[in-house]
């Protein structure tokens, strides 16, 4: 006779597992409305300046700031908020996305929009840095590419989706009213943190590693320098890809809307797609990213002119480069397992500034020497980051 306590403890352990992606779930909407917030005043330049009166240029400086901002947070989160519960921390961060969204939104001036831009990069950092050790934390060892995936899921989409959108409701609300349409969406992941997160006390006994004194592990520099070079050629790119459309593929605003569409689900496919191949083929994946990358880079210089090679090449370009964060994501977590955040810290830093790095760079040979030789730089660095993931690969098999 079957024991009806059996089918209660049944229940009991179905929602125990459903729990954890719970709360992984509501990390992944904070990452979008972060993302979403980082990116949206590129489509709104013309009329924050004109409002407030100051330059596009000084305007632009609204995102520069946003990641000078992030790169500081995360490499000295670690060690400010050594002994919090990391529950208390992430939920600290999205509420400092609320504040800064709702600053923005109200800014009188200049000075006070950069404020409220500078509190983004802060809360952006800061949860980035964390969201690899709570997530390892949060699953089973063999379900964190999986988690990751669905971190980096919700940053496709708004990546994907913040400049179009950012541009429609402006021209219904105003830009004002369009930074202020994320604050309910923060809110609503703050609220689900709340709820979905369990208690996660710290377990830094002693004084976090200084994160730069990870980077005299081989094993953590080789793949530091693998990560900028990546991050350095996916932007130096991805930056340009709008005017490259515009002129060389010579496409309609729909068409280009489409094809950059096309090119985040593309992203979202990878990320899943990856994530299940993660788990036995790490280095090789790693590895073989940037260089699928790099030949795609060349493809465009060389198939550029034609729209349906372009949107084939572009929508590779969206599968392997939003799946490349999983994929170190999940080194991270199994290389610097135990210095989990200081490790996430280090990394972020190490991408945003290879973001700025890689479009001010491409950006000044776009204007100086020409699309082409901008998409050869990028693909040179692309290249550079595969062979590093190699090296690091066989670092690792001599540990």
């Amino acid at each position: 006779m079957a024991d009806p306590h059996d089918s209660t403890r049944s229940v009991a352990t179905a929602a125990q597992e459903k729990r954890p992606w719970g709360a992984v779930l509501s990390m992944a909407l904070c990452v979008a409305v972060l993302i979403a917030s980082e990116f949206l005043p590129v489509s709104l330049l013309t009329p924050i300046a004109g409002d407030l009166g100051v330059t596009e240029g000084q305007t632009g400086q609204a995102i520069s700031i946003s990641g000078v901002f992030a790169v500081l947070t995360s490499l000295f989160i670690s060690n400010i908020t050594r002994g919090m519960d990391r529950r208390l921390v992430v939920i600290c961060f999205s509420a400092v996305l609320i504040l800064s969204g709702i600053i923005v939104t109200l800014a009188p001036n200049y000075a006070v929009l950069m404020v409220g831009r500078a509190l983004l990069g802060v809360a952006i950092g800061g949860f980035w840095s964390m969201s690899t050790a709570i997530v390892m934390r949060l699953v089973p060892e063999e379900s964190v590419p999986r988690g990751l995936a669905m971190l980096n899921a919700g940053n496709a989409v708004a990546a994907t989706i913040s400049a179009p959108l950012g541009s429609l409701l402006g021209n219904y609300i105003g830009w004002r009213g369009t930074f202020f349409a994320v604050v309910p969406l923060a809110l609503l992941a703050l609220v689900w943190q709340w709820i979905s997160l369990p208690p996660l006390p710290s377990r830094e006994k002693e004084k976090p590693p200084n994160v730069f004194r990870l980077l005299a592990r081989p094993q953590v520099a080789l793949g530091m320098a693998s990560v900028m070079m990546l991050f350095m050629g996916q932007f130096a790119l991805f930056t340009y890809l709008r005017p490259f459309m515009e002129t060389v593929t010579d496409v309609s605003i729909s068409t280009l809307s489409l094809l950059l569409l096309l090119m985040g689900l593309s992203g979202v496919a990878g990320t899943y797609a990856v994530s299940h191949l993660l788990r036995i083929r790490l280095f090789s994946i790693l590895a073989a990213i940037p260089f699928v990358m790099a030949i795609i880079a060349t493809g465009l210089v060389l198939f550029g002119t034609s729209p349906s090679v372009t949107a084939v090449l572009l929508m590779g370009w969206g599968f392997f480069g939003t799946a490349a964060p999983v994929g170190w994501g999940t080194w991270l977590s199994r290389y610097m397992a135990n210095d989990a955040e200081a490790g996430g810290g280090l990394q972020v830093a190490t991408i945003q500034l290879a973001i700025t790095i890689g479009a001010s760079a491409g950006g000044a040979l776009f204007d100086a020497a020409g699309w082409w030789v901008t998409f050869a730089f990028a693909a040179a660095l692309l290249l550079t980051s595969s062979l590093f993931a190699i090296v690091a690969w066989r670092s690792a098999t001599r540990i």
